[in-house]
């Protein structure tokens, strides 16, 4: 069995092991956030001890930048779904409920539109997989970590508008300011400066991050307000959008270690 078999197989086997129900899934849902933030040093531990002479050139490009999307969204994790600058904890869960509740004119208070499950869901699906997958694939797969880039780059634009339209602060919003939007700018210029054959990528990566935003709102719409589908299907639609960006493009072989210079 090849390296990216053995890599493939250790993946499924990650995520197999935090969304089946085998007794962690109540405490995996209150505490995702928090595991994401302590794994952050045995990432980087794990990334740094695995470079040789012969890997040095990759470790400095692709494969790099693909680890510092994926810390940079725990870290966002972490102000969105932990503690948020006012000390709020889990906070994004009664922001976003609260918002689009007033908006479809719910008279229930007890109705609950984004559900803990489904945060965990999406932010271990639409995040942390890709990100993982954006990791596995560099340097010789390059979409995945344009996927990962426009995710970062939707997700800012999906908390900076609210805040400028209500003149108030989201959770999330301040790392989406500091760390997301300049992140994301960045690396699509320094790709398309670079490399401006990979254009059509580029714009596919945020056509994908849209749409997959638009997934994760319909769904929940679907499943917890218009009651059309179990929950559990809205789930498996947001792990097969994960896993798209490991199909599209696998054969374009640019010279990937021109793509980005630290």
């Amino acid at each position: 069995m090849n390296n990216s078999r053995i890599t493939f197989a250790s993946i499924c086997l990650l995520f197999f092991m935090l969304w089946a129900p085998l007794g962690q899934y109540n405490f995996l849902v209150e505490n995702w956030m928090r595991i994401g933030i302590y794994a952050v040093p045995f990432i980087l531990f794990i990334f740094f001890s695995s470079r040789t002479e012969q890997t040095e050139a990759v470790f400095s490009d692709t494969k790099l930048i693909s680890v510092f999307l994926l810390l940079a969204y725990i870290i966002h994790q972490f102000e969105e779904h932990w503690i948020d600058i006012f000390g709020n904890q889990y906070a994004f869960y009664e922001y976003f409920n609260t918002l689009f509740l007033s908006i479809l004119g719910a008279t229930d208070s007890s109705v609950i539109l984004l559900s803990r499950e489904a945060i965990f869901v999406i932010n271990t699906s639409l995040v942390w997989l890709v990100g993982i997958i954006a990791i596995w694939r560099s340097p010789k797969h390059l979409f995945p970590l344009l996927a990962m880039n426009g995710i970062v780059l939707v997700n800012a634009i999906s908390h900076i508008l609210p805040g400028i339209f209500k003149q108030s602060y989201n959770p999330g919003l301040l790392t989406a300011i500091v760390i997301f939007l300049p992140m994301a700018i960045a690396f699509y210029q320094k790709v398309l400066f670079t490399n401006p054959g990979i254009k059509l990528q580029v714009i596919t990566s945020i056509i994908w991050a849209i749409l997959g935003h638009i997934i994760l709102i319909t769904g929940l719409l679907s499943a917890n307000w218009f009651e059309l589908i179990p929950e559990l299907v809205y789930f498996a639609s947001l792990v097969v959008w994960s896993v798209v960006p490991a199909f599209l493009f696998n054969n374009y072989s640019p010279n990937e270690s021109t793509i980005i210079d630290l």
